[in-house]
C-alpha cells in the first residue's frame, strides 16, 4: 500500500461519503472511487460497503482504518519533526481548513506553493476555528484558516478572505421576500435560523447573532457542539420553507431548483477568514502559502 492510498481510505471511512472525502482531499469523486477499488482489489478484501446513503467500513475495513491511522500519524510526526530543522520548507505542511471556503482559494495557493517549495507536501484537515487554534498551539497544525482572529502574541494572522454572505431560502419563500437588490435581513423574521454550534467559532457566532438581533430576528437556542451543523443539511433544512441559512456567493455545493441563494440588501453580513500560524515560525513554505492566500484576497476580494 502507498501512503496516498491509506490517506484516501481513511478520509472516506471517516467522512462516510465519497463525495465529502473527495472535497476534503481536493480530488474528483471518480478518481477517489478508483483508488479505493484498486486498494480493495490489491488486498483481496472488501473494505467499504457502498449504499445510497454513503459508505461504511466492513470488519476488514475497520482493521485497516486502525492500522492506517497509526502509520499516517507516525509518518506525519516524523516529517513535522524534520521540518523544524529547516527554514526552507520540505516535509509536511499541516493546514486546518473550515467549510465553505471559496473553491478556488486553496487550490490556487497550493499551486503556487508547489512551484516555490516542491518538496513540501500539504496535509489538510477540516476543523472548526477553535479546534484549529488549539491545534496550532499544540504543534498539531502549521497553518490554520479560521473565522475569527485569535488573540495573543504567539500567533500571527493575515486576512485572506472577505465574503458578502447571502441567504439560502426555499424557492417559493425567496420569491415572496426578494426585492430588486436581494432580501432585506429583517424580512427573515418568522423563519428559523439554521445555525452552527457557537463552540466552534464563538466570536463569529456572536458577531452574526448581534447582527440578526439588531434587525429584529430571533437567534434561537445555541446548537450543542455534538450536533454541529453539516453543510449538506442546509439544503433540506431550508427547502421546507420554515428556515433560512447563510452561505457565500460561491457556495461549492449542488443546489436543487427548490432552493435559491439571494444576496442580502446592503450586505449587512461580511464573513472574514484569517490565515494563522505560529509567530515564532521561520518556515519558507508557510510564508509562501500565506502570501499566495493574501494575493488571492487582494486580487479577488468579494467586498
Amino acid at each position: 500500500m502507498e501512503l496516498r492510498e491509506m490517506r484516501a481510505f481513511v478520509a472516506v471511512a471517516e467522512a462516510g461519503a465519497l463525495s465529502k472525502a473527495a472535497r476534503q482531499l481536493h480530488v474528483s469523486q471518480p478518481a477517489l472511487s478508483q483508488t479505493i477499488t484498486a486498494l480493495e482489489r490489491r488486498l483481496g478484501v472488501q473494505l467499504l460497503v457502498r449504499a445510497s446513503t454513503g459508505v461504511q467500513a466492513t470488519e476488514a475495513g475497520m482493521t485497516l482504518l486502525t492500522e492506517a491511522r497509526a502509520v499516517l500519524a507516525r509518518h506525519d510526526q516524523a516529517l513535522a519533526a524534520m521540518a523544524r530543522h529547516t527554514t526552507t520548507g520540505g516535509g509536511v505542511l499541516r493546514v486546518g481548513v473550515p467549510l465553505e471556503l471559496p473553491p478556488e482559494l486553496v487550490p490556487a495557493a497550493l499551486a503556487r506553493l508547489a512551484e516555490a517549495c516542491p518538496d513540501t507536501r500539504v496535509q489538510a484537515r477540516h476543523l472548526s476555528s477553535v479546534a484549529q487554534v488549539a491545534g496550532l498551539r499544540a504543534d498539531e497544525l502549521d497553518v490554520g484558516l479560521v473565522r475569527e482572529r485569535p488573540a495573543g502574541p504567539d500567533l500571527d494572522a493575515a486576512l485572506v478572505v472577505e465574503e458578502n454572505v447571502g441567504v439560502l431560502l426555499a424557492a417559493d419563500v425567496a420569491e415572496k421576500l426578494a426585492g430588486p437588490d436581494g432580501v432585506r435581513l429583517e424580512k427573515l423574521a418568522g423563519l428559523e435560523w439554521f445555525a452552527f454550534a457557537r463552540a466552534g467559532s464563538p466570536a463569529w457566532y456572536d458577531e452574526l447573532a448581534a447582527i440578526l438581533r439588531s434587525h429584529g430576528l430571533d437567534v434561537g437556542a445555541d446548537v450543542p457542539e455534538e450536533q454541529r451543523m453539516i453543510v449538506e443539511l442546509k439544503i433540506p433544512a431550508v427547502s421546507t420553507g420554515g428556515a433560512y441559512a447563510f452561505a457565500p456567493p460561491a457556495w461549492p455545493y449542488p443546489m436543487p431548483d427548490t432552493v435559491r441563494w439571494l444576496p442580502l440588501t446592503g450586505n449587512p453580513i461580511v464573513r472574514r477568514t484569517w490565515a494563522v500560524w505560529p509567530a515564532a515560525s521561520h518556515r519558507r513554505d508557510i510564508a509562501e502559502f500565506v502570501a499566495a492566500l493574501e494575493d488571492h484576497q487582494r486580487g479577488g476580494s468579494r467586498v
